[in-house]
Parts: C-alpha cells; structure tokens; sequence
C-alpha cells in the first residue's frame, strides 16, 4: 500500500493487491478440490446404496487428485524455470555477440516512454557497461520475465496438493455422519456450497473484484459439475 500527501491535501493511500504465489496455489488447489470430488459424490449417490462406496470412492480420487495436481504444479513451476534459464543463457550470448543490437533494443525500450535521442544513448552506455544488470534489464524489460524462485516448483506442488486435499474433504464429510447417499447428499451439498461461497467470497475480495458475485459464480459452477454428474448417474443407472 502506497501513502502520498501533500501541503494542504489529505493523505491519499493507493492500494493494490498482489497475489502472492501462496494464494495462487490454494485458489488452483482449493477450487478443483473443492468441485471434483463433490461432483463424484454426488454423481455415486444417485447410483449407489452404501456411504461407504462413495466414502472409498471419494477418498481415493482425493488421493489421486492432490498426487496430480501437485505434479502439474511441480511440472509448470520446473518448466518456468528452465524456460528463465534458456532466456537467460540466450540474452548472454546477444550481449557477447550483438552488442549494438542489444543497445539498440535499450534504446527502443526508453524510447517507448517518450525520451530523448540523446537520454536513450546515455542510459543504454551506462547500462552496457555492466552485463549482468544489462542482462537482466533485458530480461525484464524485453521478455517481461522476472526470475523465479529455484524452489518454486516444490513449494507449489505441495500448496496444491494439500488445498486440494483440504477441499476435497469437505464434500464427503456428510457422508461420514449419516446412514444413507441420499441423507449424505443433502448434506455435503449444503456444506459444500457454503464453504463454496465463502471460498468464492475470499478469494475475489483479495483480487478486488465484487466478492458477492464471485461467490455466486463459485457456487453456481461447483453444483452445475455436481448436478450434472448426479444426473448422468442417474440415467445410466
């Protein structure tokens, strides 16, 4: 958050929000956690006669849904990094083998911004004059890369594992506290879209956008997957 003021005026405050990698891995966990196994349960609810089916069903695809979206974020995050690293490795060689073509591409950057021929020439032989922050202006500035953190890849697959994990049991507590799918059913759905919505809520409330209606749309795509594989259960049942 940014504070500025000045002679006479009030303190004006400029807030911004940024989401931290953190967040960005419990929405991605949180989210499919939250919505495939809800949609399983209640898709075997309308096919099955025993709790315990859906129980072992649910926990299972909980297991293996944490295992690989964990594995899909360990994957980007990996591929992130080797992809900075080529960048990187091929922004030292231009600055080796095309020096003036690197300094041109300086130049056009500030040039961008509205400054002058004779700024341009000055920042770009300032800026050459030490190649790794040549580098890495480069690397910002002209690819828009920023360098990510080397134990990104891990640190993300256990973030989306475990959201997933702590979304996904949710649908299936109500399955653990009564007799039948059906009563299970009733349940986990009323459970679900209410951790759905204030789920929904928190998470468009940091990004700010309208938190009322992020919610509504969080819930509304969890029961459309449920409803939709209830249905089909159903019907081929």
């Amino acid at each position: 958050m940014l504070m500025t003021q000045t002679k006479g005026t009030s303190i004006h405050q400029e807030k911004h929000f940024t989401a931290s990698d953190l967040v960005k891995d419990i929405v991605i966990g949180m989210s499919d956690g939250l919505t495939v196994p809800f949609a399983l349960a209640a898709g075997l609810s309308g096919a099955v006669a025993s709790n315990n089916i859906i129980i072992t069903a649910g926990i299972a695809e909980v297991v293996a849904g944490s295992i690989a979206m964990g594995l899909g974020g360990y994957l980007a995050g990996k591929t992130e990094l080797e992809h900075y690293q080529s960048e990187l490795k091929r922004e030292y060689y231009e600055a080796d083998n095309m020096p003036e073509k690197e300094i041109q591409e300086v130049k056009d950057i500030f040039a961008d911004f509205g400054m002058s021929e004779r700024l341009q020439t000055e920042i770009a032989g300032q800026l050459s004059k030490d190649k790794d922050k040549w580098v890495n202006f480069m690397m910002r500035f002209e690819l828009g890369m920023e360098k990510p953190d080397p134990r990104r890849a891990t640190r993300s697959a256990m973030n989306i594992g475990l959201s997933y994990v702590v979304g996904g049991l949710v649908p299936l507590i109500g399955y653990f506290i009564t007799q039948t799918p059906k009563h299970g059913l009733v349940l986990s759905s009323v459970m679900t879209i209410l951790f759905l919505f204030v789920f929904g809520y928190g998470k468009t409330k940091l990004t700010g956008i309208k938190p009322f209606e992020g919610a509504l749309k969080t819930v509304i795509t969890g029961a459309l997957a449920a409803g939709a594989a209830f249905l089909i259960a159903r019907l081929i049942s």
